[in-house]
This record gives structure tokens, sequence and C-alpha cells, in this order.
């Protein structure tokens, strides 16, 4: 049998940067099956499509795996229905966040060109799924299979890997993690080539705002030290990667867990460096965290601010006050790790001046960088289920579930007000000499200044 893995992207898309998700699946479905599996990345190769239908046309192909995030869902679409045309008798997969939250709707959306939809965390499940096609078993074994049985659809619930250290490294022979652009999560970095890696699955907070709890469930699975420092070394050797980055959700949260990896990474000794692009809780640190940090080669943390006053934060149910994050930041500083920090804009019920007042406090704190995301509503978040609840969630569009549209508006706010803001916010706070030195000094080569650039239209200009 043989797969492929297919990762979207869509034009706006800042990030080009390896598919670690479809590696573990990959991973498994090597390890557990005899299945032949490659991993095709369009926003790696242009978004050209034409890469994989003709990778479909020449390689003929049994099933196609295709990763689907709310914003990419009609380019999905627009797949499925070539992959079809090319040939009818392809099993076409669905999987990830957006089919997971909303697996009926997706299933509606993407009519008869979608046969299977898989939910949830696929490493576990997707092998189920071959086992079933190749051995006739009963569909309905397979742990987060969404189908379809005489146009009705039929779903079984999605489950969590409880034991991560029973999945095998992600497939990082068929990602190839050094022929991958200066495009990264991070937008900057420290060192190349560069990889991601994550250590740790699950959410245990409540933000109003946030689908990680949904995505990989409340309860924190860790790694273990060995398999993390196993996968650094392999990335190092294999394929000369210099730098990587953590992209948990919670990394800290766990500080045994942390402190213990930080430790075996300081112990490993390798040259490397590390950043963590996509998030700590800022809460969670301490001065023991901050200097194992520093020691293991950390450089730059980000943090989730999301706005500066207290009130906004209660809203968002976030366990933060100003006060906290400013001592916090202070902490940071101390190390002279640098931070970026992110902040979002237009919640629900927020007002312009407390918007006006978050960009003031983005200011006032000692960081590199600056991120001002447009609110988004994402699917079956506590707070969009209490917009939609109220009627304000008609006729979404998922086209406009992008950090630089404004796909939910309060009544205090409208489009271009907004849109202006968050422009306002950028301008201010990158065109301050010191931070535009900063980061001018940041910038690696002429195909890192590309990104930046295109990065910069697309967040100021377009």
């Amino acid at each position: 049998m043989k797969i492929f893995l297919v990762k979207p992207g869509i034009k706006l898309s800042d990030h080009i940067q390896p598919p670690l998700g479809l590696g573990y699946i990959a991973a498994s479905i090597i390890a557990n099956t005899g299945a032949e599996v490659s991993i095709i990345d369009l926003p790696k190769n242009g978004n050209k499509a034409t890469v994989l239908f003709d990778r479909i046309k020449s390689e003929h192909p049994d099933i196609v795996g295709i990763q689907c995030y709310s914003p990419e869902i009609s380019v999905v679409k627009s797949l499925l229905t070539h992959i079809k045309a090319i040939n009818a008798g392809i099993i076409t997969v669905v999987g990830g966040p957006h089919p997971t939250l909303l697996p009926d709707e997706t299933m509606r959306y993407f009519g008869k060109d979608v046969d299977f939809l898989i939910t949830g965390e696929a490493e576990r499940s997707f092998v189920s799924f071959i086992r079933h096609l190749e051995n006739k078993t009963d569909i309905k074994d397979v742990e987060g299979i969404v189908w379809r049985e005489t146009d009705i659809v039929k779903k079984n619930a999605p489950g969590f890997i409880e034991n991560v250290n029973n999945l095998p490294l992600p497939a990082w022979q068929l990602i190839k993690p050094d022929e991958y652009p200066p495009s990264q999560h991070g937008a900057f970095y420290n060192k190349f080539p560069i990889a991601p890696i994550v250590t740790t699955r699950g959410c245990p907070f409540s933000c109003e705002f946030c689908s990680a709890p949904l995505l990989s469930g409340r309860k924190i699975r860790s790694r273990s030290a060995d398999s993390i420092i196993e996968e650094i070394n392999l990335l190092y050797h294999n394929f000369g990667i210099r730098e990587i980055h953590i992209v948990d959700d919670n990394f800290t949260i766990d500080k045994n867990h942390a402190k213990n990896v930080l430790q075996r990474i300081i112990e490993n000794g390798r040259d490397i460096s590390i950043s963590f692009p996509n998030g700590v809780r800022i809460e969670s640190l301490d001065e023991e965290l901050l200097e194992l940090m520093k020691r293991a080669g950390v450089y730059l943390i980000s943090v989730g601010i999301e706005s500066g006053t207290n009130e906004v934060l209660k809203a968002m149910k976030k366990s933060l006050t100003v006060a906290m994050i400013r001592e916090k930041m202070k902490l940071i500083n101390k190390f002279r790790i640098d931070t970026a920090g992110f902040f979002v804009i237009g919640f629900p019920g927020e007002t312009v001046e407390q918007i006006k007042k978050t960009i003031r406090f983005s200011l006032e704190l000692n960081l590199i960088r600056a991120n001002y995301f447009n609110f988004i509503p994402l699917p079956k978040t506590p707070v969009f289920e209490k917009l939609k609840a109220k009627g304000e969630l008609r006729d979404v569009n998922w086209d406009t579930f992008l950090f630089i549209t404004t796909p939910y508006l309060s009544s205090m706010l409208h489009g271009t007000k907004l849109r202006s803001l968050q422009r306002e916010a950028f301008r201010r706070f990158y065109f301050r000499p010191s931070i535009l030195f900063r980061n001018i000094t940041k910038i690696r080569s002429l195909t890192h200044l590309k990104y930046l650039l295109r990065r910069f239209y697309h967040w100021i200009l377009y």
C-alpha cells in the first residue's frame, strides 16, 4: 500500500517549517505496517498543487491523507476535487484541527470528494485504519474515524495517546528538515538549519479563545528526556541541525520535566541554539528554569501576554495580571534572554481604548518582538460557543480565519478600525530606532530578509 501525507498551504501563510505532525503519523505507519509513505509539503514547494497532482499521476498512491487547519478548508476541498478527478479510486482522508473540532460540518462541506476523516491524535488511529482496509475489520473499531453509511455521517470518538513514549520518533528522513528555507515559526533565528520538536502534549488551562485542550486533551503527557536527546542528536548528526525550536503548548508547566530536559541538553553538550516560538506560560517561569534555559542555549522565549488590561485578561480567563506580567518580564530580562510577546486585540467586549492601552503596555515591556493578533473565534472554543449562542456567528467564512483579517467584530469595532489598530501597533513597536536596530542585526542572509519582507507585507500592508 502506498500513502501520501500532504501538508496544504495558503498564499498568505508566513511559515514554511517541517510538518512535525505528519512526521509522527508517517513514522507510526512505517513502524506498524508494510505501507510505503511519502510526505508532500506544498508550502515548501511554493504552494504549487501541481507538485502533488503530478506525483499522484506518476506514483499511483492508494491513500492520500491531508492535514487541515480552519483557514485551509477551501484549499483542501480544491485538492480533494482534483485528486478524485485524477483517480476516483484513491481513498481520501482528512485530519487535523478543523475536522477534529467540526467533523459533521467538515464531512458535509467536502461531500463525496472525501472518504474519511480522522479526528484527534492520528498516529494510532491511522495505523488502525490501514489495518481495517487491509483486513476488512469493522470500521467501528477505528478510533477517531468519521465515515458515511448511506449518506449518514457516522463517527467514532477520538482518543489521546496516553504514553507518548511509545511513539517512534518523527520520520525525519521523509521530511528532510535541512532542506527548509529560513521561514520558520519565529521568523528570526540564531543558527541554521532549524528543526521543531515537541516534548509534551496537552493543556490543562481554560483560556476562552484557545483550542489546545480540545485538540490535545487537558492532561500533560511528557516524553522522556532520553527520547528527546535521542531526537536532538539524530537531527544534529544526520541533518546538520543547529537550532531547535521547542513548540510545546506547555513546556514549562511540568517543571520537573522542563528542568530535567534542559539539564540533559546541557550535559549533551551539542553546539545548538534553542528557542520557544510557540510560547511558554509566563507565570510558570522562575529563576531556576531561566538559569537552566540560558545554560542550555535558549536565546529567545515567546510569551502569551495577550492584553494590557486586567479586565480583558479576566474575560479571556488568563491566569495573569498586568502586575504579574511586569514582574515576570523583569525576571526574564535579568537572564538576558530575548523575549517576544503575543497580544490579542479585538476580543469580544474589548473597547478601542483597551486595545490602545494594550499597545501602550507592549511598548513599556522590554520585548525584542511583538505580535498583535486580531481575535479569531476558533471553532468549539468557549468564546466561539458563547458567540454562536448569541447569534453572532451565523455565516462563518473559514477562509478569513487569519490573524491579519477580521473574521469577528464586536459591536464596538469595525473591520477597518481593528485592522488600523493592528497596523498602528506594529508600526509603533517596530519603528522605534532601538527595536529596529536590534532586529536588523538579527537578519542572517538575503534569503532571510526576503521572507521577513513578505511577512512585513502581509501584516502591515496587506
